[in-house]
This record gives structure tokens, sequence and C-alpha cells, in this order.
């Protein structure tokens, strides 16, 4: 695997506060990685780092295998062959979008004619060629996005730095733009790493993605395995909807108030008492006057575009999130069968 971005140990400080706590992570070349926290984590700080905006207090970074920061090394951020997507977008407010594009061609000694050619391509590449004559002010969220992500392309950025970059969007706008970051993403072939505080976002756009909490990763790996198989009841109540039960664990199977349900764990995992997490979609309804498993009453329900999603107060007395395509309202009895959950680690 090459490496793309390779972190080691960084820290930085701020008053004596961790803001990053010795970070260490991997990302490989050309892979969309996604750090996910919420506001205060450290995510910030630590683009910022890499991007060469801080100094970090100690550890190193390397970018494709070359030393950027650490052991006596600071690389200006202007020769870290990264481009930086801010949530502002930081465009020229009095340049068209060519003449943003075109910028940082000429800025390293293109002649004006070469850039010219240059940007036309990375303008196609966005659909932002008919906005071309447009200066910022006349364009939407969406078009500044695009034109930022095109000056990225311009620049031949081999590692591309996202902060949260779709912050600013109304929401109806986000799912198109996640689309064209991916597109933009796979026809750059640069890494990319990105950041964000939703974890919607970060699970439909990684490859990878981290868990980030006061200053720490708590978790690394695919969306598909966080989701599943969260690390820790941290990760478990940030990632999804879920809840956390106490149960009795043994060979395969997890006990609650006496009904017993499948259950996967680590390897090695002791019998014993042990917390689950029950996602919704592990939860079968049954129908009215069916023996099941477990009964409550529901306590609060949110409505999701087709789906009801209510809190279920067991009569054993746990709680757990379920959903439904029925209507469902507060009082409700029902009578569940939970079909799997995950045993948390430790």
């Amino acid at each position: 695997m090459t490496t793309g971005i390779e972190v080691r140990h960084i820290g930085k400080d701020y008053a004596g506060k961790p803001a990053v706590a010795e970070v260490s992570f991997t990302v490989a070349d050309r892979e969309l990685f996604v750090i996910v926290g919420e506001s205060g984590c450290g995510k910030s700080t630590l683009l910022r780092l890499i991007a060469g905006l801080e100094t970090p207090d100690c550890g190193e970074i390397l970018l494709h295998g070359a030393r950027v920061a650490g052991q006596g090394t600071m690389v200006p951020p202007e020769q870290r062959g990264t481009g930086f997507v801010f949530q502002s977008y930081a465009l020229w407010p009095h340049m068209t979008v060519r003449d943003n594009v075109a910028f940082p061609l000429e800025a390293c000694g293109m002649s004006r004619k070469q850039a010219a050619r240059s940007v036309e391509a990375h303008l196609e590449t966005v659909s932002m060629k008919e906005l071309a004559a447009r200066k910022p002010e006349a364009l939407s969220g969406g078009q500044r996005q695009r034109v930022a992500l095109a000056r990225c392309l311009a620049g031949g950025a081999r590692t591309i730095l996202m902060d949260e970059p779709l912050a600013n969007l109304d929401p109806h706008l986000r799912g198109t733009m996640e689309r064209e970051l991916l597109h933009f993403h796979r026809s750059s072939g640069a890494t990319t790493l990105y950041i964000t505080h939703d974890q919607r976002e970060a699970m439909a756009l990684a490859d990878r993605m981290a868990v980030m909490k006061g200053g720490r990763f708590l978790q690394v790996g695919t969306p598909q395995e966080i989701y599943e198989r969260p690390g820790s009841v941290e990760v478990a109540a940030f990632i999804g909807h879920g809840s956390v039960v106490e149960v009795y664990y043994r060979d395969g199977m997890a006990d609650l108030s006496g009904c017993r349900f499948a259950a996967t764990a680590v390897s090695g995992q002791p019998e014993g008492p042990a917390r689950a997490l029950v996602r919704p979609e592990g939860i079968e309804i049954l129908d009215a006057g069916a023996e099941g498993q477990l009964a409550g009453t529901v306590r609060s329900v949110l409505y999701r575009g087709g789906i009801w999603e209510a809190v279920l107060d067991l009569d054993a007395g746990a709680s757990l999130t379920v959903a439904h395509d029925a209507p469902m309202r507060v009082g409700d009895r029902l009578a569940i069968r939970i079909k799997r959950a995950w045993v948390l680690p430790g």
C-alpha cells in the first residue's frame, strides 16, 4: 500500500490543554479518509497541522513519503503540495470563476495563455464552464463549492484537505454535492482528508473513517465496520441510531431479562455480563396479539419520512429504539423480537 498521509504521534496543546493528543494514523494514496466528531473535538486543528497552518508540539507528519513536520522540519504550507477547501470556500470576490481557478497556476509561473487552456479542462470536470465569466457573488453555494474544487485541481495538489465543505449548503443540496465530491475525488487521483461533524455525510463519502473525541481517535475503520461493530459505547452512541443494553453473553447468545437472541462479539469475548448494541433494523415488531419475546410501551415517536422511529420502554426495564413502516403513537403497547445484536468489546 502506497502511503498518502502518515501522522505519527502528532500533538498540539492550547493553554496547556490538548487539542490533538498524540494521534497516529495512515491514509493510503488516493484514499478518501473522513474524520467525524462533534465541534471542539480537535478535527480542524488536526487538519491545520497537516496543511502546515499550525506547528505541532510533538510527533511528525509525512505526505507521500516526505516529512513535512517534526524532528526539526516545518515545511511551509505552499510547499506541501496540498489543496485546502475551506467551509467558506475562500474565493477571490473581485475575480471571475475562470480567474479564481487560474490563480494558482499563474502564481506558480505558468503563462496566462497556458493557464487559460488548463483552466478550461478543470472547469469542465466540475461542470462550471458556462459560468466561467461570473464572479462569486453571482453563484450559489453549490457553485462556489465547485469553483473551490476546480482550483484544487488546477493547483495539482496530490493531497486535498477539506474542512466541513458542505456545512454552509442547504440540506437538499448536500446529497448532490456528496456525489460531486466523490466524482471529484476519483477524477483528481488525489489523497483526500475530509472532516465533518455529520455522521451521515461521513458514512456516505468515506473509504475509511475515524471517530474523534477529546483530541483522540476512538475508532478507525470502514463505515460499515464502525456502524455494525463499534468498539466502545461512545462510538455506538455517536454513530447511527441504536440502544446499548445490559445482557448476559454466552456462546454467541445474549440474554436480556430471560429472552435470548443472537449476538456477535469479538473473538475471545468471555462469558458473563456485557453490554450489547441493538440497532432498529435488528428488531422485529410482531403483529398485535403475537407472542413476543419482549414487550413494552412507546415513550416517544419521530416520523422520518416513511418510517416511524420510537423509543420503547420495555417492561423488563431497558429502553430500545425501534423503527416501523406503520404509524406508532405514544402509549402504544408493542411486542418485539430481537434478531441480532453486537456485544461491545471490554
